[in-house]
């Protein structure tokens, strides 16, 4: 099978397979019992349609149309396909669906209409304002885009936005706004060259000119050449808009010295003898899908400082509206806007701009591995996948919106409207906060094991940009400055982090001395003990804390978790500080779930088992939730007399030998744990009522199982493994760890151990 024909299978198998289709609908409420059915149907249906009667706004309260957008078509004008018409249009539709759902959680209907005419057209699309918050179109022909948008936008009092268009022109002007900084050119002097009268070449003119281009400085080409005052030939009101001279003349005869070819018309159409004639530092948006008018490789032969952008993802500088479309909907159904007007798309653009000149998040490193993600004539605009433009972007055109008075529902704290929409995308923001707030209060020294690790690179760097705490390294010198160029990241070893070098750093005697000292009746010699100060950099770590020269330790982004503790344990372990367990915090889609002990304890004892409920429920606190401690065994309120249920009984009668300031119960099922009906049937008179958040279990096997078989099948994120007991002085994670997951370690180990008890 050739390589097209296995493309052609698997694209298909994707549409076919588990079920037909990217789509469906799925209901937000319960619909269990017939208590449900008379609050979603009659007669209590009648509550929420009384109050939309009286308060039309009131929708966005006991409705989806305040989160539900539809994008409309009628198949005339489909990616590179043409006129296929509205069935056939189908799966592209659901493809933006998709994508908006997977972006900015915003709700789709894909709607396909068998309407060529465009007047006809916007009167159906006008017809379904009830239905809506927003209407995207998508894929219909130039002229009759223009048509259904003005009309669309004359009669509905919601935002209509043709991204084909004007998404295409924000993410064109956000990239031109860096190619020109890179290039050091501005728009006030640039001259313009652009192929393609359509509708997406024309918006991405129109853009350019409220950006500061001169009308005069833009010479728009056809397949009929220049567009010119006089012409009759295939024209159209907005391509008149745009004519320049009055005399015919062709490409390659306007290109010479212009600083921009913006092209969006088809393949070959720019020639390598043309860019040649450009100006320096040419920039060359060549944007036709599948193919572009040229190939990059071809615009370095003549022009080697070119800077590049294409609609494809195989070469840098991809001019993909998926930057654009997900946020600017996002920050207009936030607001309630009218409309998606000017300001609003100027916001998007400075927004996603802005974001390419920051420094590269870990998941966008993540997910374009290999790539290079820094500023730069090859980093102009951000990558789809960077999970910040969320909250940057929609929360600059939320604030456009209602600057310029267009939001009917404004929010009234931008800051706190950002931090929401970014919790929204990484799922530790909401719960870590409270750890992070504490963590602020003091500037402590954080040492890193692995520090040559990619990972912790961008830790740092985010600790550094989101914190008050201090990062230290411990690594080779040379390498960390290597990984930290080629990562993009901007922090600089002296100025912004300390590096610990282990095969040479002065504190060197004092380390190995340090260490023998502790460990010289525990077999270690001096030699061993050298030996140790020059390659174990969980050692290293351990003795740094030991002699104050760092306040916590974080290790383990490779090896195993025992090997890590066994030295941390010889290290910094006394009579006051022993590790207790290891709590892992699942966030699941229903909230936070606490599971312990996952690594320390295989077989812990009843003494242990309590221990780790009294650490958990302190550690549980530090994220502002109030702990409810299930302890889980195989035996369920005494109905087993197997080992794990003699322990756990065991532990409930140490717990019960105190007065407790948390709510605890057990040894029960997890699913008794976590179903308040299942344990009422089973043990009436609990001592708390509702879910479980934390489950301690009598066996680290099942807490790992069910900590692995959450993350991994019930799409759960792991903040931790937290090391408990030893002070805040060190935490040992796993090697799945990400870049976010070891900066939720670093404020957890950044937190003074006064806030936690």
């Amino acid at each position: 099978m050739s390589e097209d024909s296995y493309l052609r299978k698997r694209a298909l198998d994707y549409h076919e397979f588990p079920k037909p289709g990217k789509l469906e609908i799925r209901a937000t409420k319960p619909m269990a019992n017939g208590r449900d059915l008379s609050l979603a149907y009659s007669p209590g249906v009648a509550e929420a349609c009384t109050e939309i009667s009286k308060d039309p706004s009131a929708a966005s309260r006991y409705t989806s149309r305040g989160n539900l957008v539809a994008v409309v078509t009628n198949g005339s004008a489909v990616l590179g396909l043409g006129n296929i018409g509205a069935l056939a249009s189908k799966p592209v539709m659901e493809g933006k669906a998709v994508l908006f759902k997977k972006f900015a959680n915003i709700d789709c209907f894909d709607i396909e209409l068998d309407q060529t005419d465009p007047e006809k057209l916007a009167d159906i699309v006008c017809a379904m304002e009830p239905s809506f918050g927003a209407i995207n179109l998508e894929d219909i022909k130039a002229p009759d885009c223009f048509i259904v948008e003005q009309i669309c936008r004359e009669r509905m009092n919601i935002p209509v936005f043709h991204d084909d268009q004007h998404g295409t022109a924000i993410v064109v002007g956000a990239a031109a706004t860096n190619a020109l900084q890179v290039a050091g050119k501005d728009f006030s002097e640039i001259k313009v060259v652009s192929t393609g009268g359509g509708a997406a070449g024309i918006a991405c003119l129109n853009m350019l000119l409220k950006l500061g281009v001169k009308r005069e400085n833009v010479w728009l080409c056809d397949i009929e050449g220049l567009v010119y005052e006089g012409r009759e030939k295939d024209m159209t009101p907005q391509k008149a808009d745009y004519a320049q001279g009055d005399s015919p003349a062709t490409l390659d005869e306007v290109i010479e010295g212009a600083d921009l070819f913006l092209g969006l018309s088809g393949p070959g159409v720019l020639k390598p003898e043309m860019v040649a004639k450009m100006s320096e530092r040419p920039i060359v948006f060549a944007l036709a899908n599948p193919t572009p008018e040229i190939m990059p490789d071809e615009v370095r032969k003549v022009a080697p400082d070119a800077i590049i952008a294409t609609g494809r993802s195989d070469f840098p500088n991809q001019v993909n509206n998926v930057l654009c479309f997900p946020f600017i909907f996002r920050g207009a159904l936030d607001v309630g806007a009218t409309e998606i007007n000017d300001a609003m798309q100027l916001g998007c653009i400075e927004g996603i701009a802005a974001l390419a000149r920051a420094t590269t998040s870990a998941e966008a490193a993540a997910a374009y591995k290999g790539e290079q993600l820094s500023f730069g004539e090859d980093y102009l605009i951000p990558k789809p996948f960077d999970p910040r433009l969320m909250g940057v972007v929609a929360s600059a055109v939320a604030k456009a919106a209602m600057d310029s008075g267009v939001a009917t529902r404004p929010v009234e704290d931008l800051d706190a409207y950002k931090e929401a929409l970014d919790g929204s995308v990484f799922k530790s923001a909401l719960i870590m906060r409270p750890v992070f707030e504490a963590a602020g209060t003091a500037a402590r020294r954080i040492v890193f094991a692995e520090g040559e690790d990619e990972r912790v690179l961008r830790a740092a760097n985010a600790m550094l940009e989101e914190t008050t705490d201090a990062p230290i390294l411990i690594g080779r010198p040379d390498v960390i400055e290597r990984r930290c160029e080629k990562a993009g990241l901007s922090m600089q070893p002296g100025r912004d982090f300390q590096i610990v070098n282990p095969e040479r750093d002065e504190r060197y005697r004092d380390y190995w001395g340090a260490y023998h000292q502790l460990m010289a009746r525990k077999g270690i010699t001096p030699d061993l003990a050298k030996a140790i100060m020059r390659t174990n950099t969980t050692a290293i770590g351990g003795i740094m804390v030991h002699l104050g020269h760092a306040d916590s330790l974080i290790a383990g982004t490779f090896g195993q978790y025992l090997w890590h503790l066994n030295y941390i344990q010889q290290i910094l372990g006394n009579d006051d500080l022993h590790p207790v367990g290891a709590l892992s915090l699942m966030i699941l889609q229903d909230g936070p779930l606490f599971i312990a002990d996952t690594h320390v304890h295989n077989t812990p004892s009843a003494e242990q088992l309590a221990e780790t409920v009294c650490a958990a429920a302190r550690h549980v606190r530090r994220f502002g939730v109030e702990p409810k401690i299930a302890v889980c065994s195989y035996s369920q309120f005494g109905n087993h007399g197997g080992d794990s249920g003699s322990r756990a009984r065991g532990a409930l009668g140490i717990l019960d030998s105190a007065p407790r300031d948390f709510l605890y119960e057990g040894e029960m099922h997890v699913d008794a744990a976590l179903d308040d009906d299942v344990r009422s049937r089973l043990f009436p008179n609990a001592r708390f009522q509702g879910p479980a958040n934390v489950l301690v279990f009598a066996n680290a096997d099942a807490a790992s199982a069910v900590r692995n078989t959450l993350k991994v099948k019930g799409g759960g994120l792991e903040v931790g493994p937290i090391l408990m007991g030893m002070g805040n002085r060190a935490h040992i994670v796993t090697p799945s760890i990400t870049a976010r997951g070891l900066l939720n370690m670093s404020a957890i180990a950044g937190t003074p151990v006064a806030h936690y008890g």
